[in-house]
């Protein structure tokens, strides 16, 4: 029979690297039974504005463990099947595949930023080349333009440095790549022509990579043309069974406003419980992606613990599988993490922590990072959080939060998931891993707490909004959250419907 384990040792271990000490008062009758990761989460939390040595006697410790007592207890969530409901997707297997996202890191040397974007060029100049096969006068290299005369017709490749309007109202812009810079000049013309391309030019964004066609005047380049990387049009597979896909995102398990009447109910419609016109398609769901912030997290913004109705990280998650253990078992899970998750911010993002997922293991639950490309019987979906949709909608006119469908299709055509550097967090890695590689069937994120659906080029686009009411940011920025609203993808047909949980289904 296995040895009991020592929880004041095992609390000492947990605690090693921080500035909190045991004293000698306490010992394992105190903490028995208590939950030694919880117990230590709440200790740091606690004294995390300590600057000095914290010795904890008994007193704090039956404090601390006191308000624990009082902190909403994630319990197992009992579901049972409905005896007349009879889910297809039961009987078909799983098909599917798994392709992470690597979370490379970097020391963030200048070099790693140079190595870095001349990666991301050399992806997408391939995609414009593609694209565009034939295409006159492609440059080599920027520091040819040197080289041509006046009057020459050429098409650059580069990395957008930065745009501006001159004082005679054009647009300025100027491209690099690794060889050397150039300076191109849109004229704020009176002709149609001109002021479409005008109107195009305004949409462009730093850091993106593009291709210009014009003509060399000088040491500028007088634009005619904008190539965007952009994605072909692709023809739109169907599925031979007729199943579907459920997608969700921004969950916000922890948070006060985490609307859990809801998300029980779709756990419960999941499982034939729900009598509604939308049943049969409950029995259709095979697979489930949830695209990030799946928990509130801990410290995410200042004086977030007044938020909060689950205080501890650990718990917040502990609850977050205790709903993924009673969805049924037929149905394949794919988690994301997001900005709210407890894993590195910078992306790509890896998978959760084995110690965010302690011992819970299940054959159909796939823990996966952000983005992750999945094939799911047959359909190629690249799911990705979305935190910078803030950038782009900061950056491309015509884009808001109100339609969160066209800011992800202004990624798919600069073939990009954070294209604007600075606007969230990334690893300057030596390969771009959120240039979108491959053209999916369908691109699927979150983070704006807005449904949106579009169709773009045969490519299905999908925000799966949140399951969080409208928080006080929100309110403040003029945000409508769309809450409880679940998109789901029957692929035979590869038609969209949205159960709306947040009225009744």
């Amino acid at each position: 029979m296995p040895a009991e384990k020592d929880p004041v040792g095992e609390l000492v271990r947990v605690l090693a690297n921080s500035k909190i000490v045991l004293s000698g008062q306490i010992d394992a009758s105190l903490i028995s039974g208590v939950d030694i990761d919880l117990l230590a989460s709440r200790l740091l939390e606690a004294r995390k504005d300590a600057s000095t040595l914290t010795i904890v006697d008994s007193a704090y410790m039956r404090k601390i463990i006191d308000g624990m007592k009082v902190d909403k207890v994630p319990l197992p969530i009992e579901v049972s099947r409905s005896a007349d409901f009879k889910p297809m997707s039961a009987d078909v297997g799983s098909n599917y595949k798994i392709d992470n996202t690597p979370a490379d890191r970097a020391e963030g040397t200048s070099m790693d930023f140079v190595n870095y974007f001349r990666n991301r060029l050399k992806k997408i100049r391939s995609f414009i080349e593609a694209n565009r096969a034939g295409i006159y006068g492609f440059a080599q290299s920027l520091e040819l333009l040197k080289n041509y005369t006046t009057g020459r017709e050429v098409c650059i490749i580069g990395v957008v440095v930065s745009t501006s309007r001159t004082a005679k109202g054009n647009i300025f812009m100027r491209m690099d790549d690794e060889t050397g810079d150039a300076k191109v000049m849109f004229m704020n013309g009176s002709s149609q022509r001109s002021r479409d391309l005008f109107e195009k030019a305004g949409s462009i964004i730093t850091d993106e990579v593009i291709a210009i066609k014009g003509k060399v005047s000088g040491e500028f380049v007088y634009a005619d043309e904008i190539i965007w990387p952009d994605v072909a049009i692709k023809e739109r597979k169907k599925a031979e069974e007729d199943i579907a896909i459920a997608f969700m995102s921004d969950i916000h398990i922890g948070s006060k406003r985490f609307m859990e009447k809801n998300f029980r109910q779709m756990i419960e419609w999941l499982n034939g419980n729900v009598n509604s016109k939308h049943k049969d398609i409950a029995g259709k769901i095979k697979y489930v992606v949830m695209a990030g912030d799946v928990a509130d997290g801990i410290g995410v913004y200042p004086g977030q613990e007044q938020d909060l109705a689950i205080l501890d990280v650990y718990a917040q998650y502990r609850e977050l599988f205790n709903f993924i253990d009673a969805m049924p078992d037929y149905i394949e899970v794919f988690v994301l993490p997001g900005n709210h998750d407890a894993v590195q911010r910078a992306e790509p993002q890896p998978p959760l922590t084995t110690d965010l997922i302690k011992d819970f293991a299940k054959p159909n639950v796939h823990i996966v990072s952000n983005p992750c490309y999945l094939n799911l019987h047959g359909m190629d979906v690249l799911s990705y959080h979305g935190t910078s949709l803030d950038s782009i909608i900061r950056a491309v006119p015509g884009t808001s939060y109100a339609q969160p469908e066209k800011a992800m299709i202004e990624l798919l055509k600069r073939r990009h998931l954070s294209p604007v550097y600075g606007g969230n967090v990334i690893v300057p890695s030596k390969d771009d891993n959120l240039v979108i590689k491959k053209v999916p069937d369908i691109l699927h994120m979150g983070h704006i707490h807005k449904n949106g659906l579009a169709n773009y080029h045969g490519v299905d686009i999908v925000n799966s909004g949140t399951w969080q009411a409208r928080t006080d940011f929100q309110i403040k920025q003029g945000h409508m959250p769309t809450p409880c609203v679940m998109p789901v993808c029957e692929l035979k047909s590869r038609n969209f419907i949205t159960i709306d949980f947040g009225v009744g289904t």
